[in-house]
């Protein structure tokens, strides 16, 4: 059976981990287990987490495979450091997160994540709580416009809005891509189908990915111990951003001011923190939905837990 999933970055991840027996390593987003299953055959123990029932239910296997160096963790990334604490885990010697949607959820047409297979407005990567038809169909124009805007950067956002409620009730996902495709005149033969930014705003708001990102890596400062590695590979630009920024804020002191009363000297809480590193022509060859990935990471130095993060 071949993998549902096939894991991007792979060799640029595990190489930035550098996993070896003994070391006890956090998978923040287990989704098929790539990343998981790579550091588990470098011999390191491993904690992985995920929100998806369906994601920890298929991991069972590998749960059994690898004895007792893997625990599953049912929970939101953003919850790891609570979760470890429970399972008597302080302190980790890296984390790696592959944010946004698994192939596996893009390619169940029952999970409403994208608009190739026709399906229920869902894309809600815990199965629980707000969906997104539920969302579209009862938020008002002004709403809906802020979240296409902010989270898929769609320049029109208030014609698709105002088009999304005129259409209400939408049900499926082929849907929404109707809506959005004739509010701004999209043509078969156009490149990129311009319902790609909605579906992703609408996904991200729905699971609440950019704030539970930001968590996330804060979290990571607050595991990882004294040389401990963060790898986080992202897809688009918004996410990349928060990577960047949080990276670059915990690795050097912020611009000097003679307005500003003089502080203690800084201290980074990551050092050797990594340009973006993308995949090869190869990779995006064998795998297309490599071709927007991002990887950064860096090493934990032995300050404190930043007050600001």
């Amino acid at each position: 059976m071949s993998e549902p999933h096939i894991p991007v970055l792979l060799d640029e991840v595990i190489a930035a981990l550098d996993p070896k027996p003994g070391d006890v390593i956090v998978d923040a987003t287990f989704g098929a287990g790539g990343y998981t299953r790579a550091i588990l055959d470098k011999g390191a123990q491993v904690h992985a987490f995920d929100r998806d029932p369906d994601a920890i239910a298929n991991g069972a296997a590998m749960v059994d495979q690898y004895a007792d160096r893997l625990t599953l963790h049912p929970y939101r990334f953003s919850q790891m450091v609570g979760a470890l604490a429970e399972a008597g885990v302080a302190r980790v010697d890296g984390v790696v997160m592959d944010i946004g949607v698994s192939s596996m959820q893009l390619d169940q047409a029952e999970r409403g994540f994208a608009f190739s297979h026709d399906g229920p407005l869902d894309m809600r990567m815990s199965q629980t709580g707000e969906s997104a038809a539920d969302f579209l169909n009862t938020a008002d124009a002004d709403q809906i416009a802020d979240v296409l805007y902010l989270y898929g950067e769609e320049r029109q956002s208030r014609r698709v809005a105002r088009a999304i409620v005129a259409a209400r009730p939408l049900e499926t996902t082929g849907d929404l891509a109707r809506v959005v495709r004739k509010a701004l005149g999209h043509k078969p033969h156009d490149k990129k189908d311009p319902a790609t930014r909605s579906f992703q705003a609408v996904r991200i708001h729905v699971n609440g990915e950019l704030d539970e990102l930001e968590q996330g890596l804060v979290a990571a400062e607050t595991l990882l111990s004294e040389g401990g590695r963060l790898a986080v590979v992202s897809f688009h630009s918004l996410e990349d951003r928060i990577v960047k920024r949080f990276l670059r804020d915990a690795s050097s002191a912020p611009p000097a001011s003679r307005h500003l009363p003089q502080v203690e000297a800084f201290v980074p809480a990551f050092t050797r923190v990594s340009k973006a590193i993308r995949p090869t022509e190869a990779e995006i060859a064998r795998n297309p939905r490599a071709r927007s990935s991002v990887l950064r990471h860096a090493l934990r130095s032995a300050a404190p837990v930043r007050e600001a993060a």
